[in-house]
């Protein structure tokens, strides 16, 4: 059975300055592309958590193409799987009120990514969104896979802003564990309703979608 831990959340200090999202679950609806290159939704899915489940593990970094090669056979879909998803990452489609939602932001934040991807896919995927960001930190650049905390530290770091006045969009309730050990508030951007992983951290606020993220972070202000 799984349990959220219901520690009381990190609050940010006003004024945020910084919003800091993952990206392939956050910002992106990558599992349509992966059920798409598998051919199945359930075999799309089954793949995906395989990855996710390779990346959360594997802590120092790994090359992404090789956990999604190897998760695509541990899954039976074979090594053409991967190198097919790899042609189309190009083709990740952003969630439908994302691009505006940053764009809603972009005068009054810096933004950036924390991402567990390759240098080359990462930025390809960040690409599509169409938006410039003030930071993109992948895996590969930070040397281990959220939710090592190296990452988002990383991300703080290149930005200079400490993580009291900066918050993180997670897509996943594993970046909790990352985010909490440095101290970073965040929101839980859950849009396919998955169950929290036992003994998480609490998210300042869980959300099934982007649309309100503005007036949340406006809120915040109001706090302390």
């Amino acid at each position: 059975m799984m349990t959220t831990d219901t520690s009381s959340p990190l609050h940010p200090t006003a004024p945020v300055e910084l919003v800091l999202f993952d990206l392939l679950t956050a910002l992106l609806d990558s599992w349509t592309l992966w059920n798409s290159v598998a051919d199945s939704e359930a075999l799309g899915r089954t793949w995906r958590m395989a990855y996710l489940k390779a990346t959360y593990g594997c802590g120092r970094y790994r090359p992404y193409e090789t956990l999604v090669e190897e998760a695509s056979m541990e899954v039976g879909l074979g090594n053409h799987a991967a190198a097919e998803l790899d042609r189309r990452f190009g083709e990740l489609q952003p969630w439908p009120e994302a691009k505006a939602v940053l764009e809603s932001l972009k005068p009054h934040y810096k933004l950036g990514i924390v991402t567990n991807c390759s240098e080359r896919l990462g930025h390809i995927a960040a690409d599509v969104l169409g938006i410039p960001f003030d930071v993109v930190i992948t895996s590969e650049k930070a040397g281990f896979y959220k939710p090592d905390p190296a990452s988002y530290r990383l991300a703080l770091d290149t930005l200079g802003v400490d993580a009291s006045h900066a918050v993180f969009v997670a897509g996943s309730a594993y970046d909790l564990f990352g985010t909490a050990k440095c101290g970073l508030p965040t929101i839980w951007h859950n849009r396919i309703g998955l169950s929290a992983p036992e003994g998480a951290p609490a998210p300042l606020i869980t959300r099934p979608t982007l649309e309100t993220l503005a007036s949340d972070l406006a809120d915040m202000s109001s706090w302390r």
